[in-house]
């Protein structure tokens, strides 16, 4: 398993490099051919790991569906099943913010900053960060899926985040009905993982320059928005701002 992990971080290396523009500390086609006779023989692979690296924190993979039985919990009114992704280690390590991609003649990128999320038990919510996916109709991603670090603090009945999320395509090259989604997640001490407690996502149509607020529904994440139910009766939003990159 740990092996496995570091080929992970490996892995997300290569990805980094491939998409970085500066060329120095690179992780190079060459390092990462040196993980094949690894892999070949993972089960009796007993030398030392040719890199210095540190294992990607391995998560329970959850069938679609699985999640919804995971975890049952009444919170006042936000009560109903909710989604989790269990760490199987204690450590949690978001933080998967991808580069900006190039841009082309003609195409237009996106950069979304993430202000702030308003929420009634902000201050109790522990290392919460916001994961980012771009969804089609059936829920399929259609670029990577980028995590926040830990927000920058709580306030009042704000978390506040303020960073920035490259969506990792051009903005015409998106199928018709994709969704931007933002999924809020906690860590529960007495469960030991991190749930999710709220989403929110955004349309094609309201992509547009500046800021925008957007509602928070209850969990768990429903891709296909089929059944959509506000998080509560009260005011509370997604606070974000656009801005648009046309060549």
């Amino acid at each position: 398993q740990k092996t496995i992990a570091k080929i992970a971080t490996c892995l997300e290396l290569r990805s980094a490099a491939l998409q970085s523009t500066q060329s120095q500390d690179e992780f190079k086609l060459e390092d990462l051919k040196k993980l094949e006779p690894i892999l070949k023989n993972i089960l009796t692979y007993n030398k030392e790991f040719p890199f210095d690296v540190q294992p990607v924190p391995l998560r329970k993979i959850l069938a679609p569906g699985e999640e919804e039985h995971l975890e049952f919990e009444e919170d006042d009114e936000e009560g109903g099943a909710g989604a989790g992704s269990p760490d199987s280690f204690p450590v949690r390590v978001p933080g998967t913010l991808l580069p900006r991609l190039p841009s082309e003649p003609g195409m237009t990128l996106l950069t979304i900053n993430i202000e702030k999320i308003g929420l009634k038990d902000a201050g109790q919510c522990i290392d919460p960060y916001i994961t980012v996916s771009v969804k089609d109709l059936n829920g399929i991603d259609l670029t990577p899926v980028q995590d926040t670090p830990v927000a920058l603090r709580k306030e009042d009945t704000y978390v506040h985040f303020n960073v920035d999320i490259e969506i990792q395509k051009h903005i015409e090259r998106l199928t018709k009905g994709a969704a931007i989604f933002f999924e809020f997640k906690h860590y529960k001490p007495k469960k030991r993982f991190t749930s999710t407690k709220c989403f929110a996502f955004m349309e094609m149509d309201e992509i547009k320059p500046g800021a925008i607020v957007i509602e928070l529904y209850k969990k768990p994440t429903d891709f296909k928005r089929k059944k959509l139910q506000l998080l509560t009766k009260k005011p509370l939003y997604l606070h974000l701002h656009q801005t648009l990159h046309k060549e």
